[in-house]
């Protein structure tokens, strides 16, 4: 290989190192300190609505820190102190609250209905005024959730949502009004201003170019290694900004390109990025992490064909409902369908699937070591294994 050329296992640990797997596990409680070092890495956390094992938002911070007190991630979401906010980051995530001046081009092209799904730029366009009475109610009455609107109850899911369900997300995207906490899971809006702290809410915003360049820089960190197509995909960039914004970064020297023996096309190398000799991780990963959100990528650098199959008929399933991959060392040796028995205090693993090439025993022992973790950190009293 030519120099700058990197093999297909010097890339896998660049990435994991770069996602926080190649950390030394906490020596003793966590605390918000090592909270917010996941969030330094990664930068965004998807948030999902399934709740088979635990909230997917949850399952980071756990995959790679081990057992801590979900509230910590509630009080930094939610709290007085909150650290986090709640936008369109890759999906809907949890965010830094840096990051809220560098999303405001987002904002600001939804309220053109750019960007944003079809319903929702519909209503921008169509209906401002009820968009600016959604918006008075909650600056009168707020802090208010969808269901306490009149008129807010439509039929069924997203295609069921009524006017006001779609005129509140559209002023969410818009940056009008955000999430000042969750009841059960339900979106509670309020006023950014009322909700951000002020250091946030007043902090200029940058030219969209600078903004984009920063989310991409932000995102070649946490990734470590990536094609350009992974770099759009983290914060869900359009084609040709991502494409100016990485070779801006070139240019600067923040990126190099490199080849990885076997893949095709160029990769990017971020500054200062960690090539550990060894990677000790053991963990499993919620479907929604964000070291797998770009399937080609993960393909590529892990040999693990991913797809979640929530949504594919139960009879053609090939692995299971909600199949969490399972990290070891430094590859995707496993994949579990789990469900956590809340009713039983069970987590059951209804199936496990170990890759091919991979060291069934050691897998199994690993597994029951991770499973047994997470168990007790869902505060379920046993495990249960499938026979097979």
């Amino acid at each position: 290989m030519s120099k700058g050329d990197l093999s297909l296992a010097e890339a896998r640990r660049i990435a994991l190192a770069a996602q926080g797997f190649a950390d030394p596990a906490p020596g003793g409680t966590v605390d918000r300190r090592l909270l917010r070092r996941v969030f330094d890495r990664v930068g965004a956390i998807q948030i999902d609505s399934v709740n088979v094992v635990v909230r997917s938002h949850y399952l980071p911070a756990f995959s790679r820190l081990g057992e801590y007190d979900p509230a910590l991630l509630e009080r930094a979401a939610y709290g007085r102190e909150r650290r986090l906010f709640e936008y369109w980051g890759h999906e809907a995530s949890l965010l830094p609250l840096e990051l809220h001046p560098y999303l405001r081009w987002r904002m600001e092209r939804a309220r053109r209905g750019l960007g944003t799904w079809g319903r929702i730029a519909q209503i921008v366009g169509s209906q401002p005024e009820e968009l600016k009475r959604l918006r008075a109610v909650i600056a009168e009455r707020g802090p208010l959730s969808a269901s306490q609107f009149e008129g807010a109850r439509g039929k069924g899911s997203w295609w069921g949502w009524s006017d006001v369900k779609i005129g509140l997300e559209a002023l969410f995207w818009c940056g009008e009004i955000t999430t000042a906490y969750r009841k059960g899971f339900e979106r509670v809006y309020d006023l950014p201003e009322r909700v951000l702290p002020r250091v946030v809410v007043d902090a200029p915003t940058p030219v969209e170019s600078d903004a984009q360049r920063e989310l991409v820089r932000i995102a070649a960190h946490a990734l470590g290694i990536a094609a350009e197509r992974d770099l759009r995909d983290y914060f869900r960039l359009d084609l040709l900004d991502a494409r100016a914004r990485v070779a801006e970064l070139v240019e600067a020297g923040e990126l190099q390109r490199v080849a990885v023996e076997g893949l095709r096309g160029d990769r990017y190398l971020a500054r200062g990025a960690r090539l550990p000799r060894t990677i000790g991780a053991r963990a499993l990963l919620s479907p929604f992490d964000s070291l797998i959100w770009e399937r080609s990528r993960t393909r590529e650098l892990f040999e693990f064909d991913f797809r979640l199959e929530i949504y594919t008929p139960q009879h053609k399933r090939v692995h299971g409902y909600y199949v969490l991959p399972f990290l070891l060392g430094e590859r995707l040796v496993a994949r579990v369908d789990l469900k956590h028995d809340r009713a039983a205090g069970t987590l059951r693993a209804h199936a496990v699937h170990v890759e091919s090439g991979a060291d069934r025993r050691a897998v199994t022992a690993a597994l029951r070591v991770e499973l047994g973790r997470m168990a007790e950190w869902l505060g379920a009293a046993r495990v249960a294994l499938p026979r097979r």
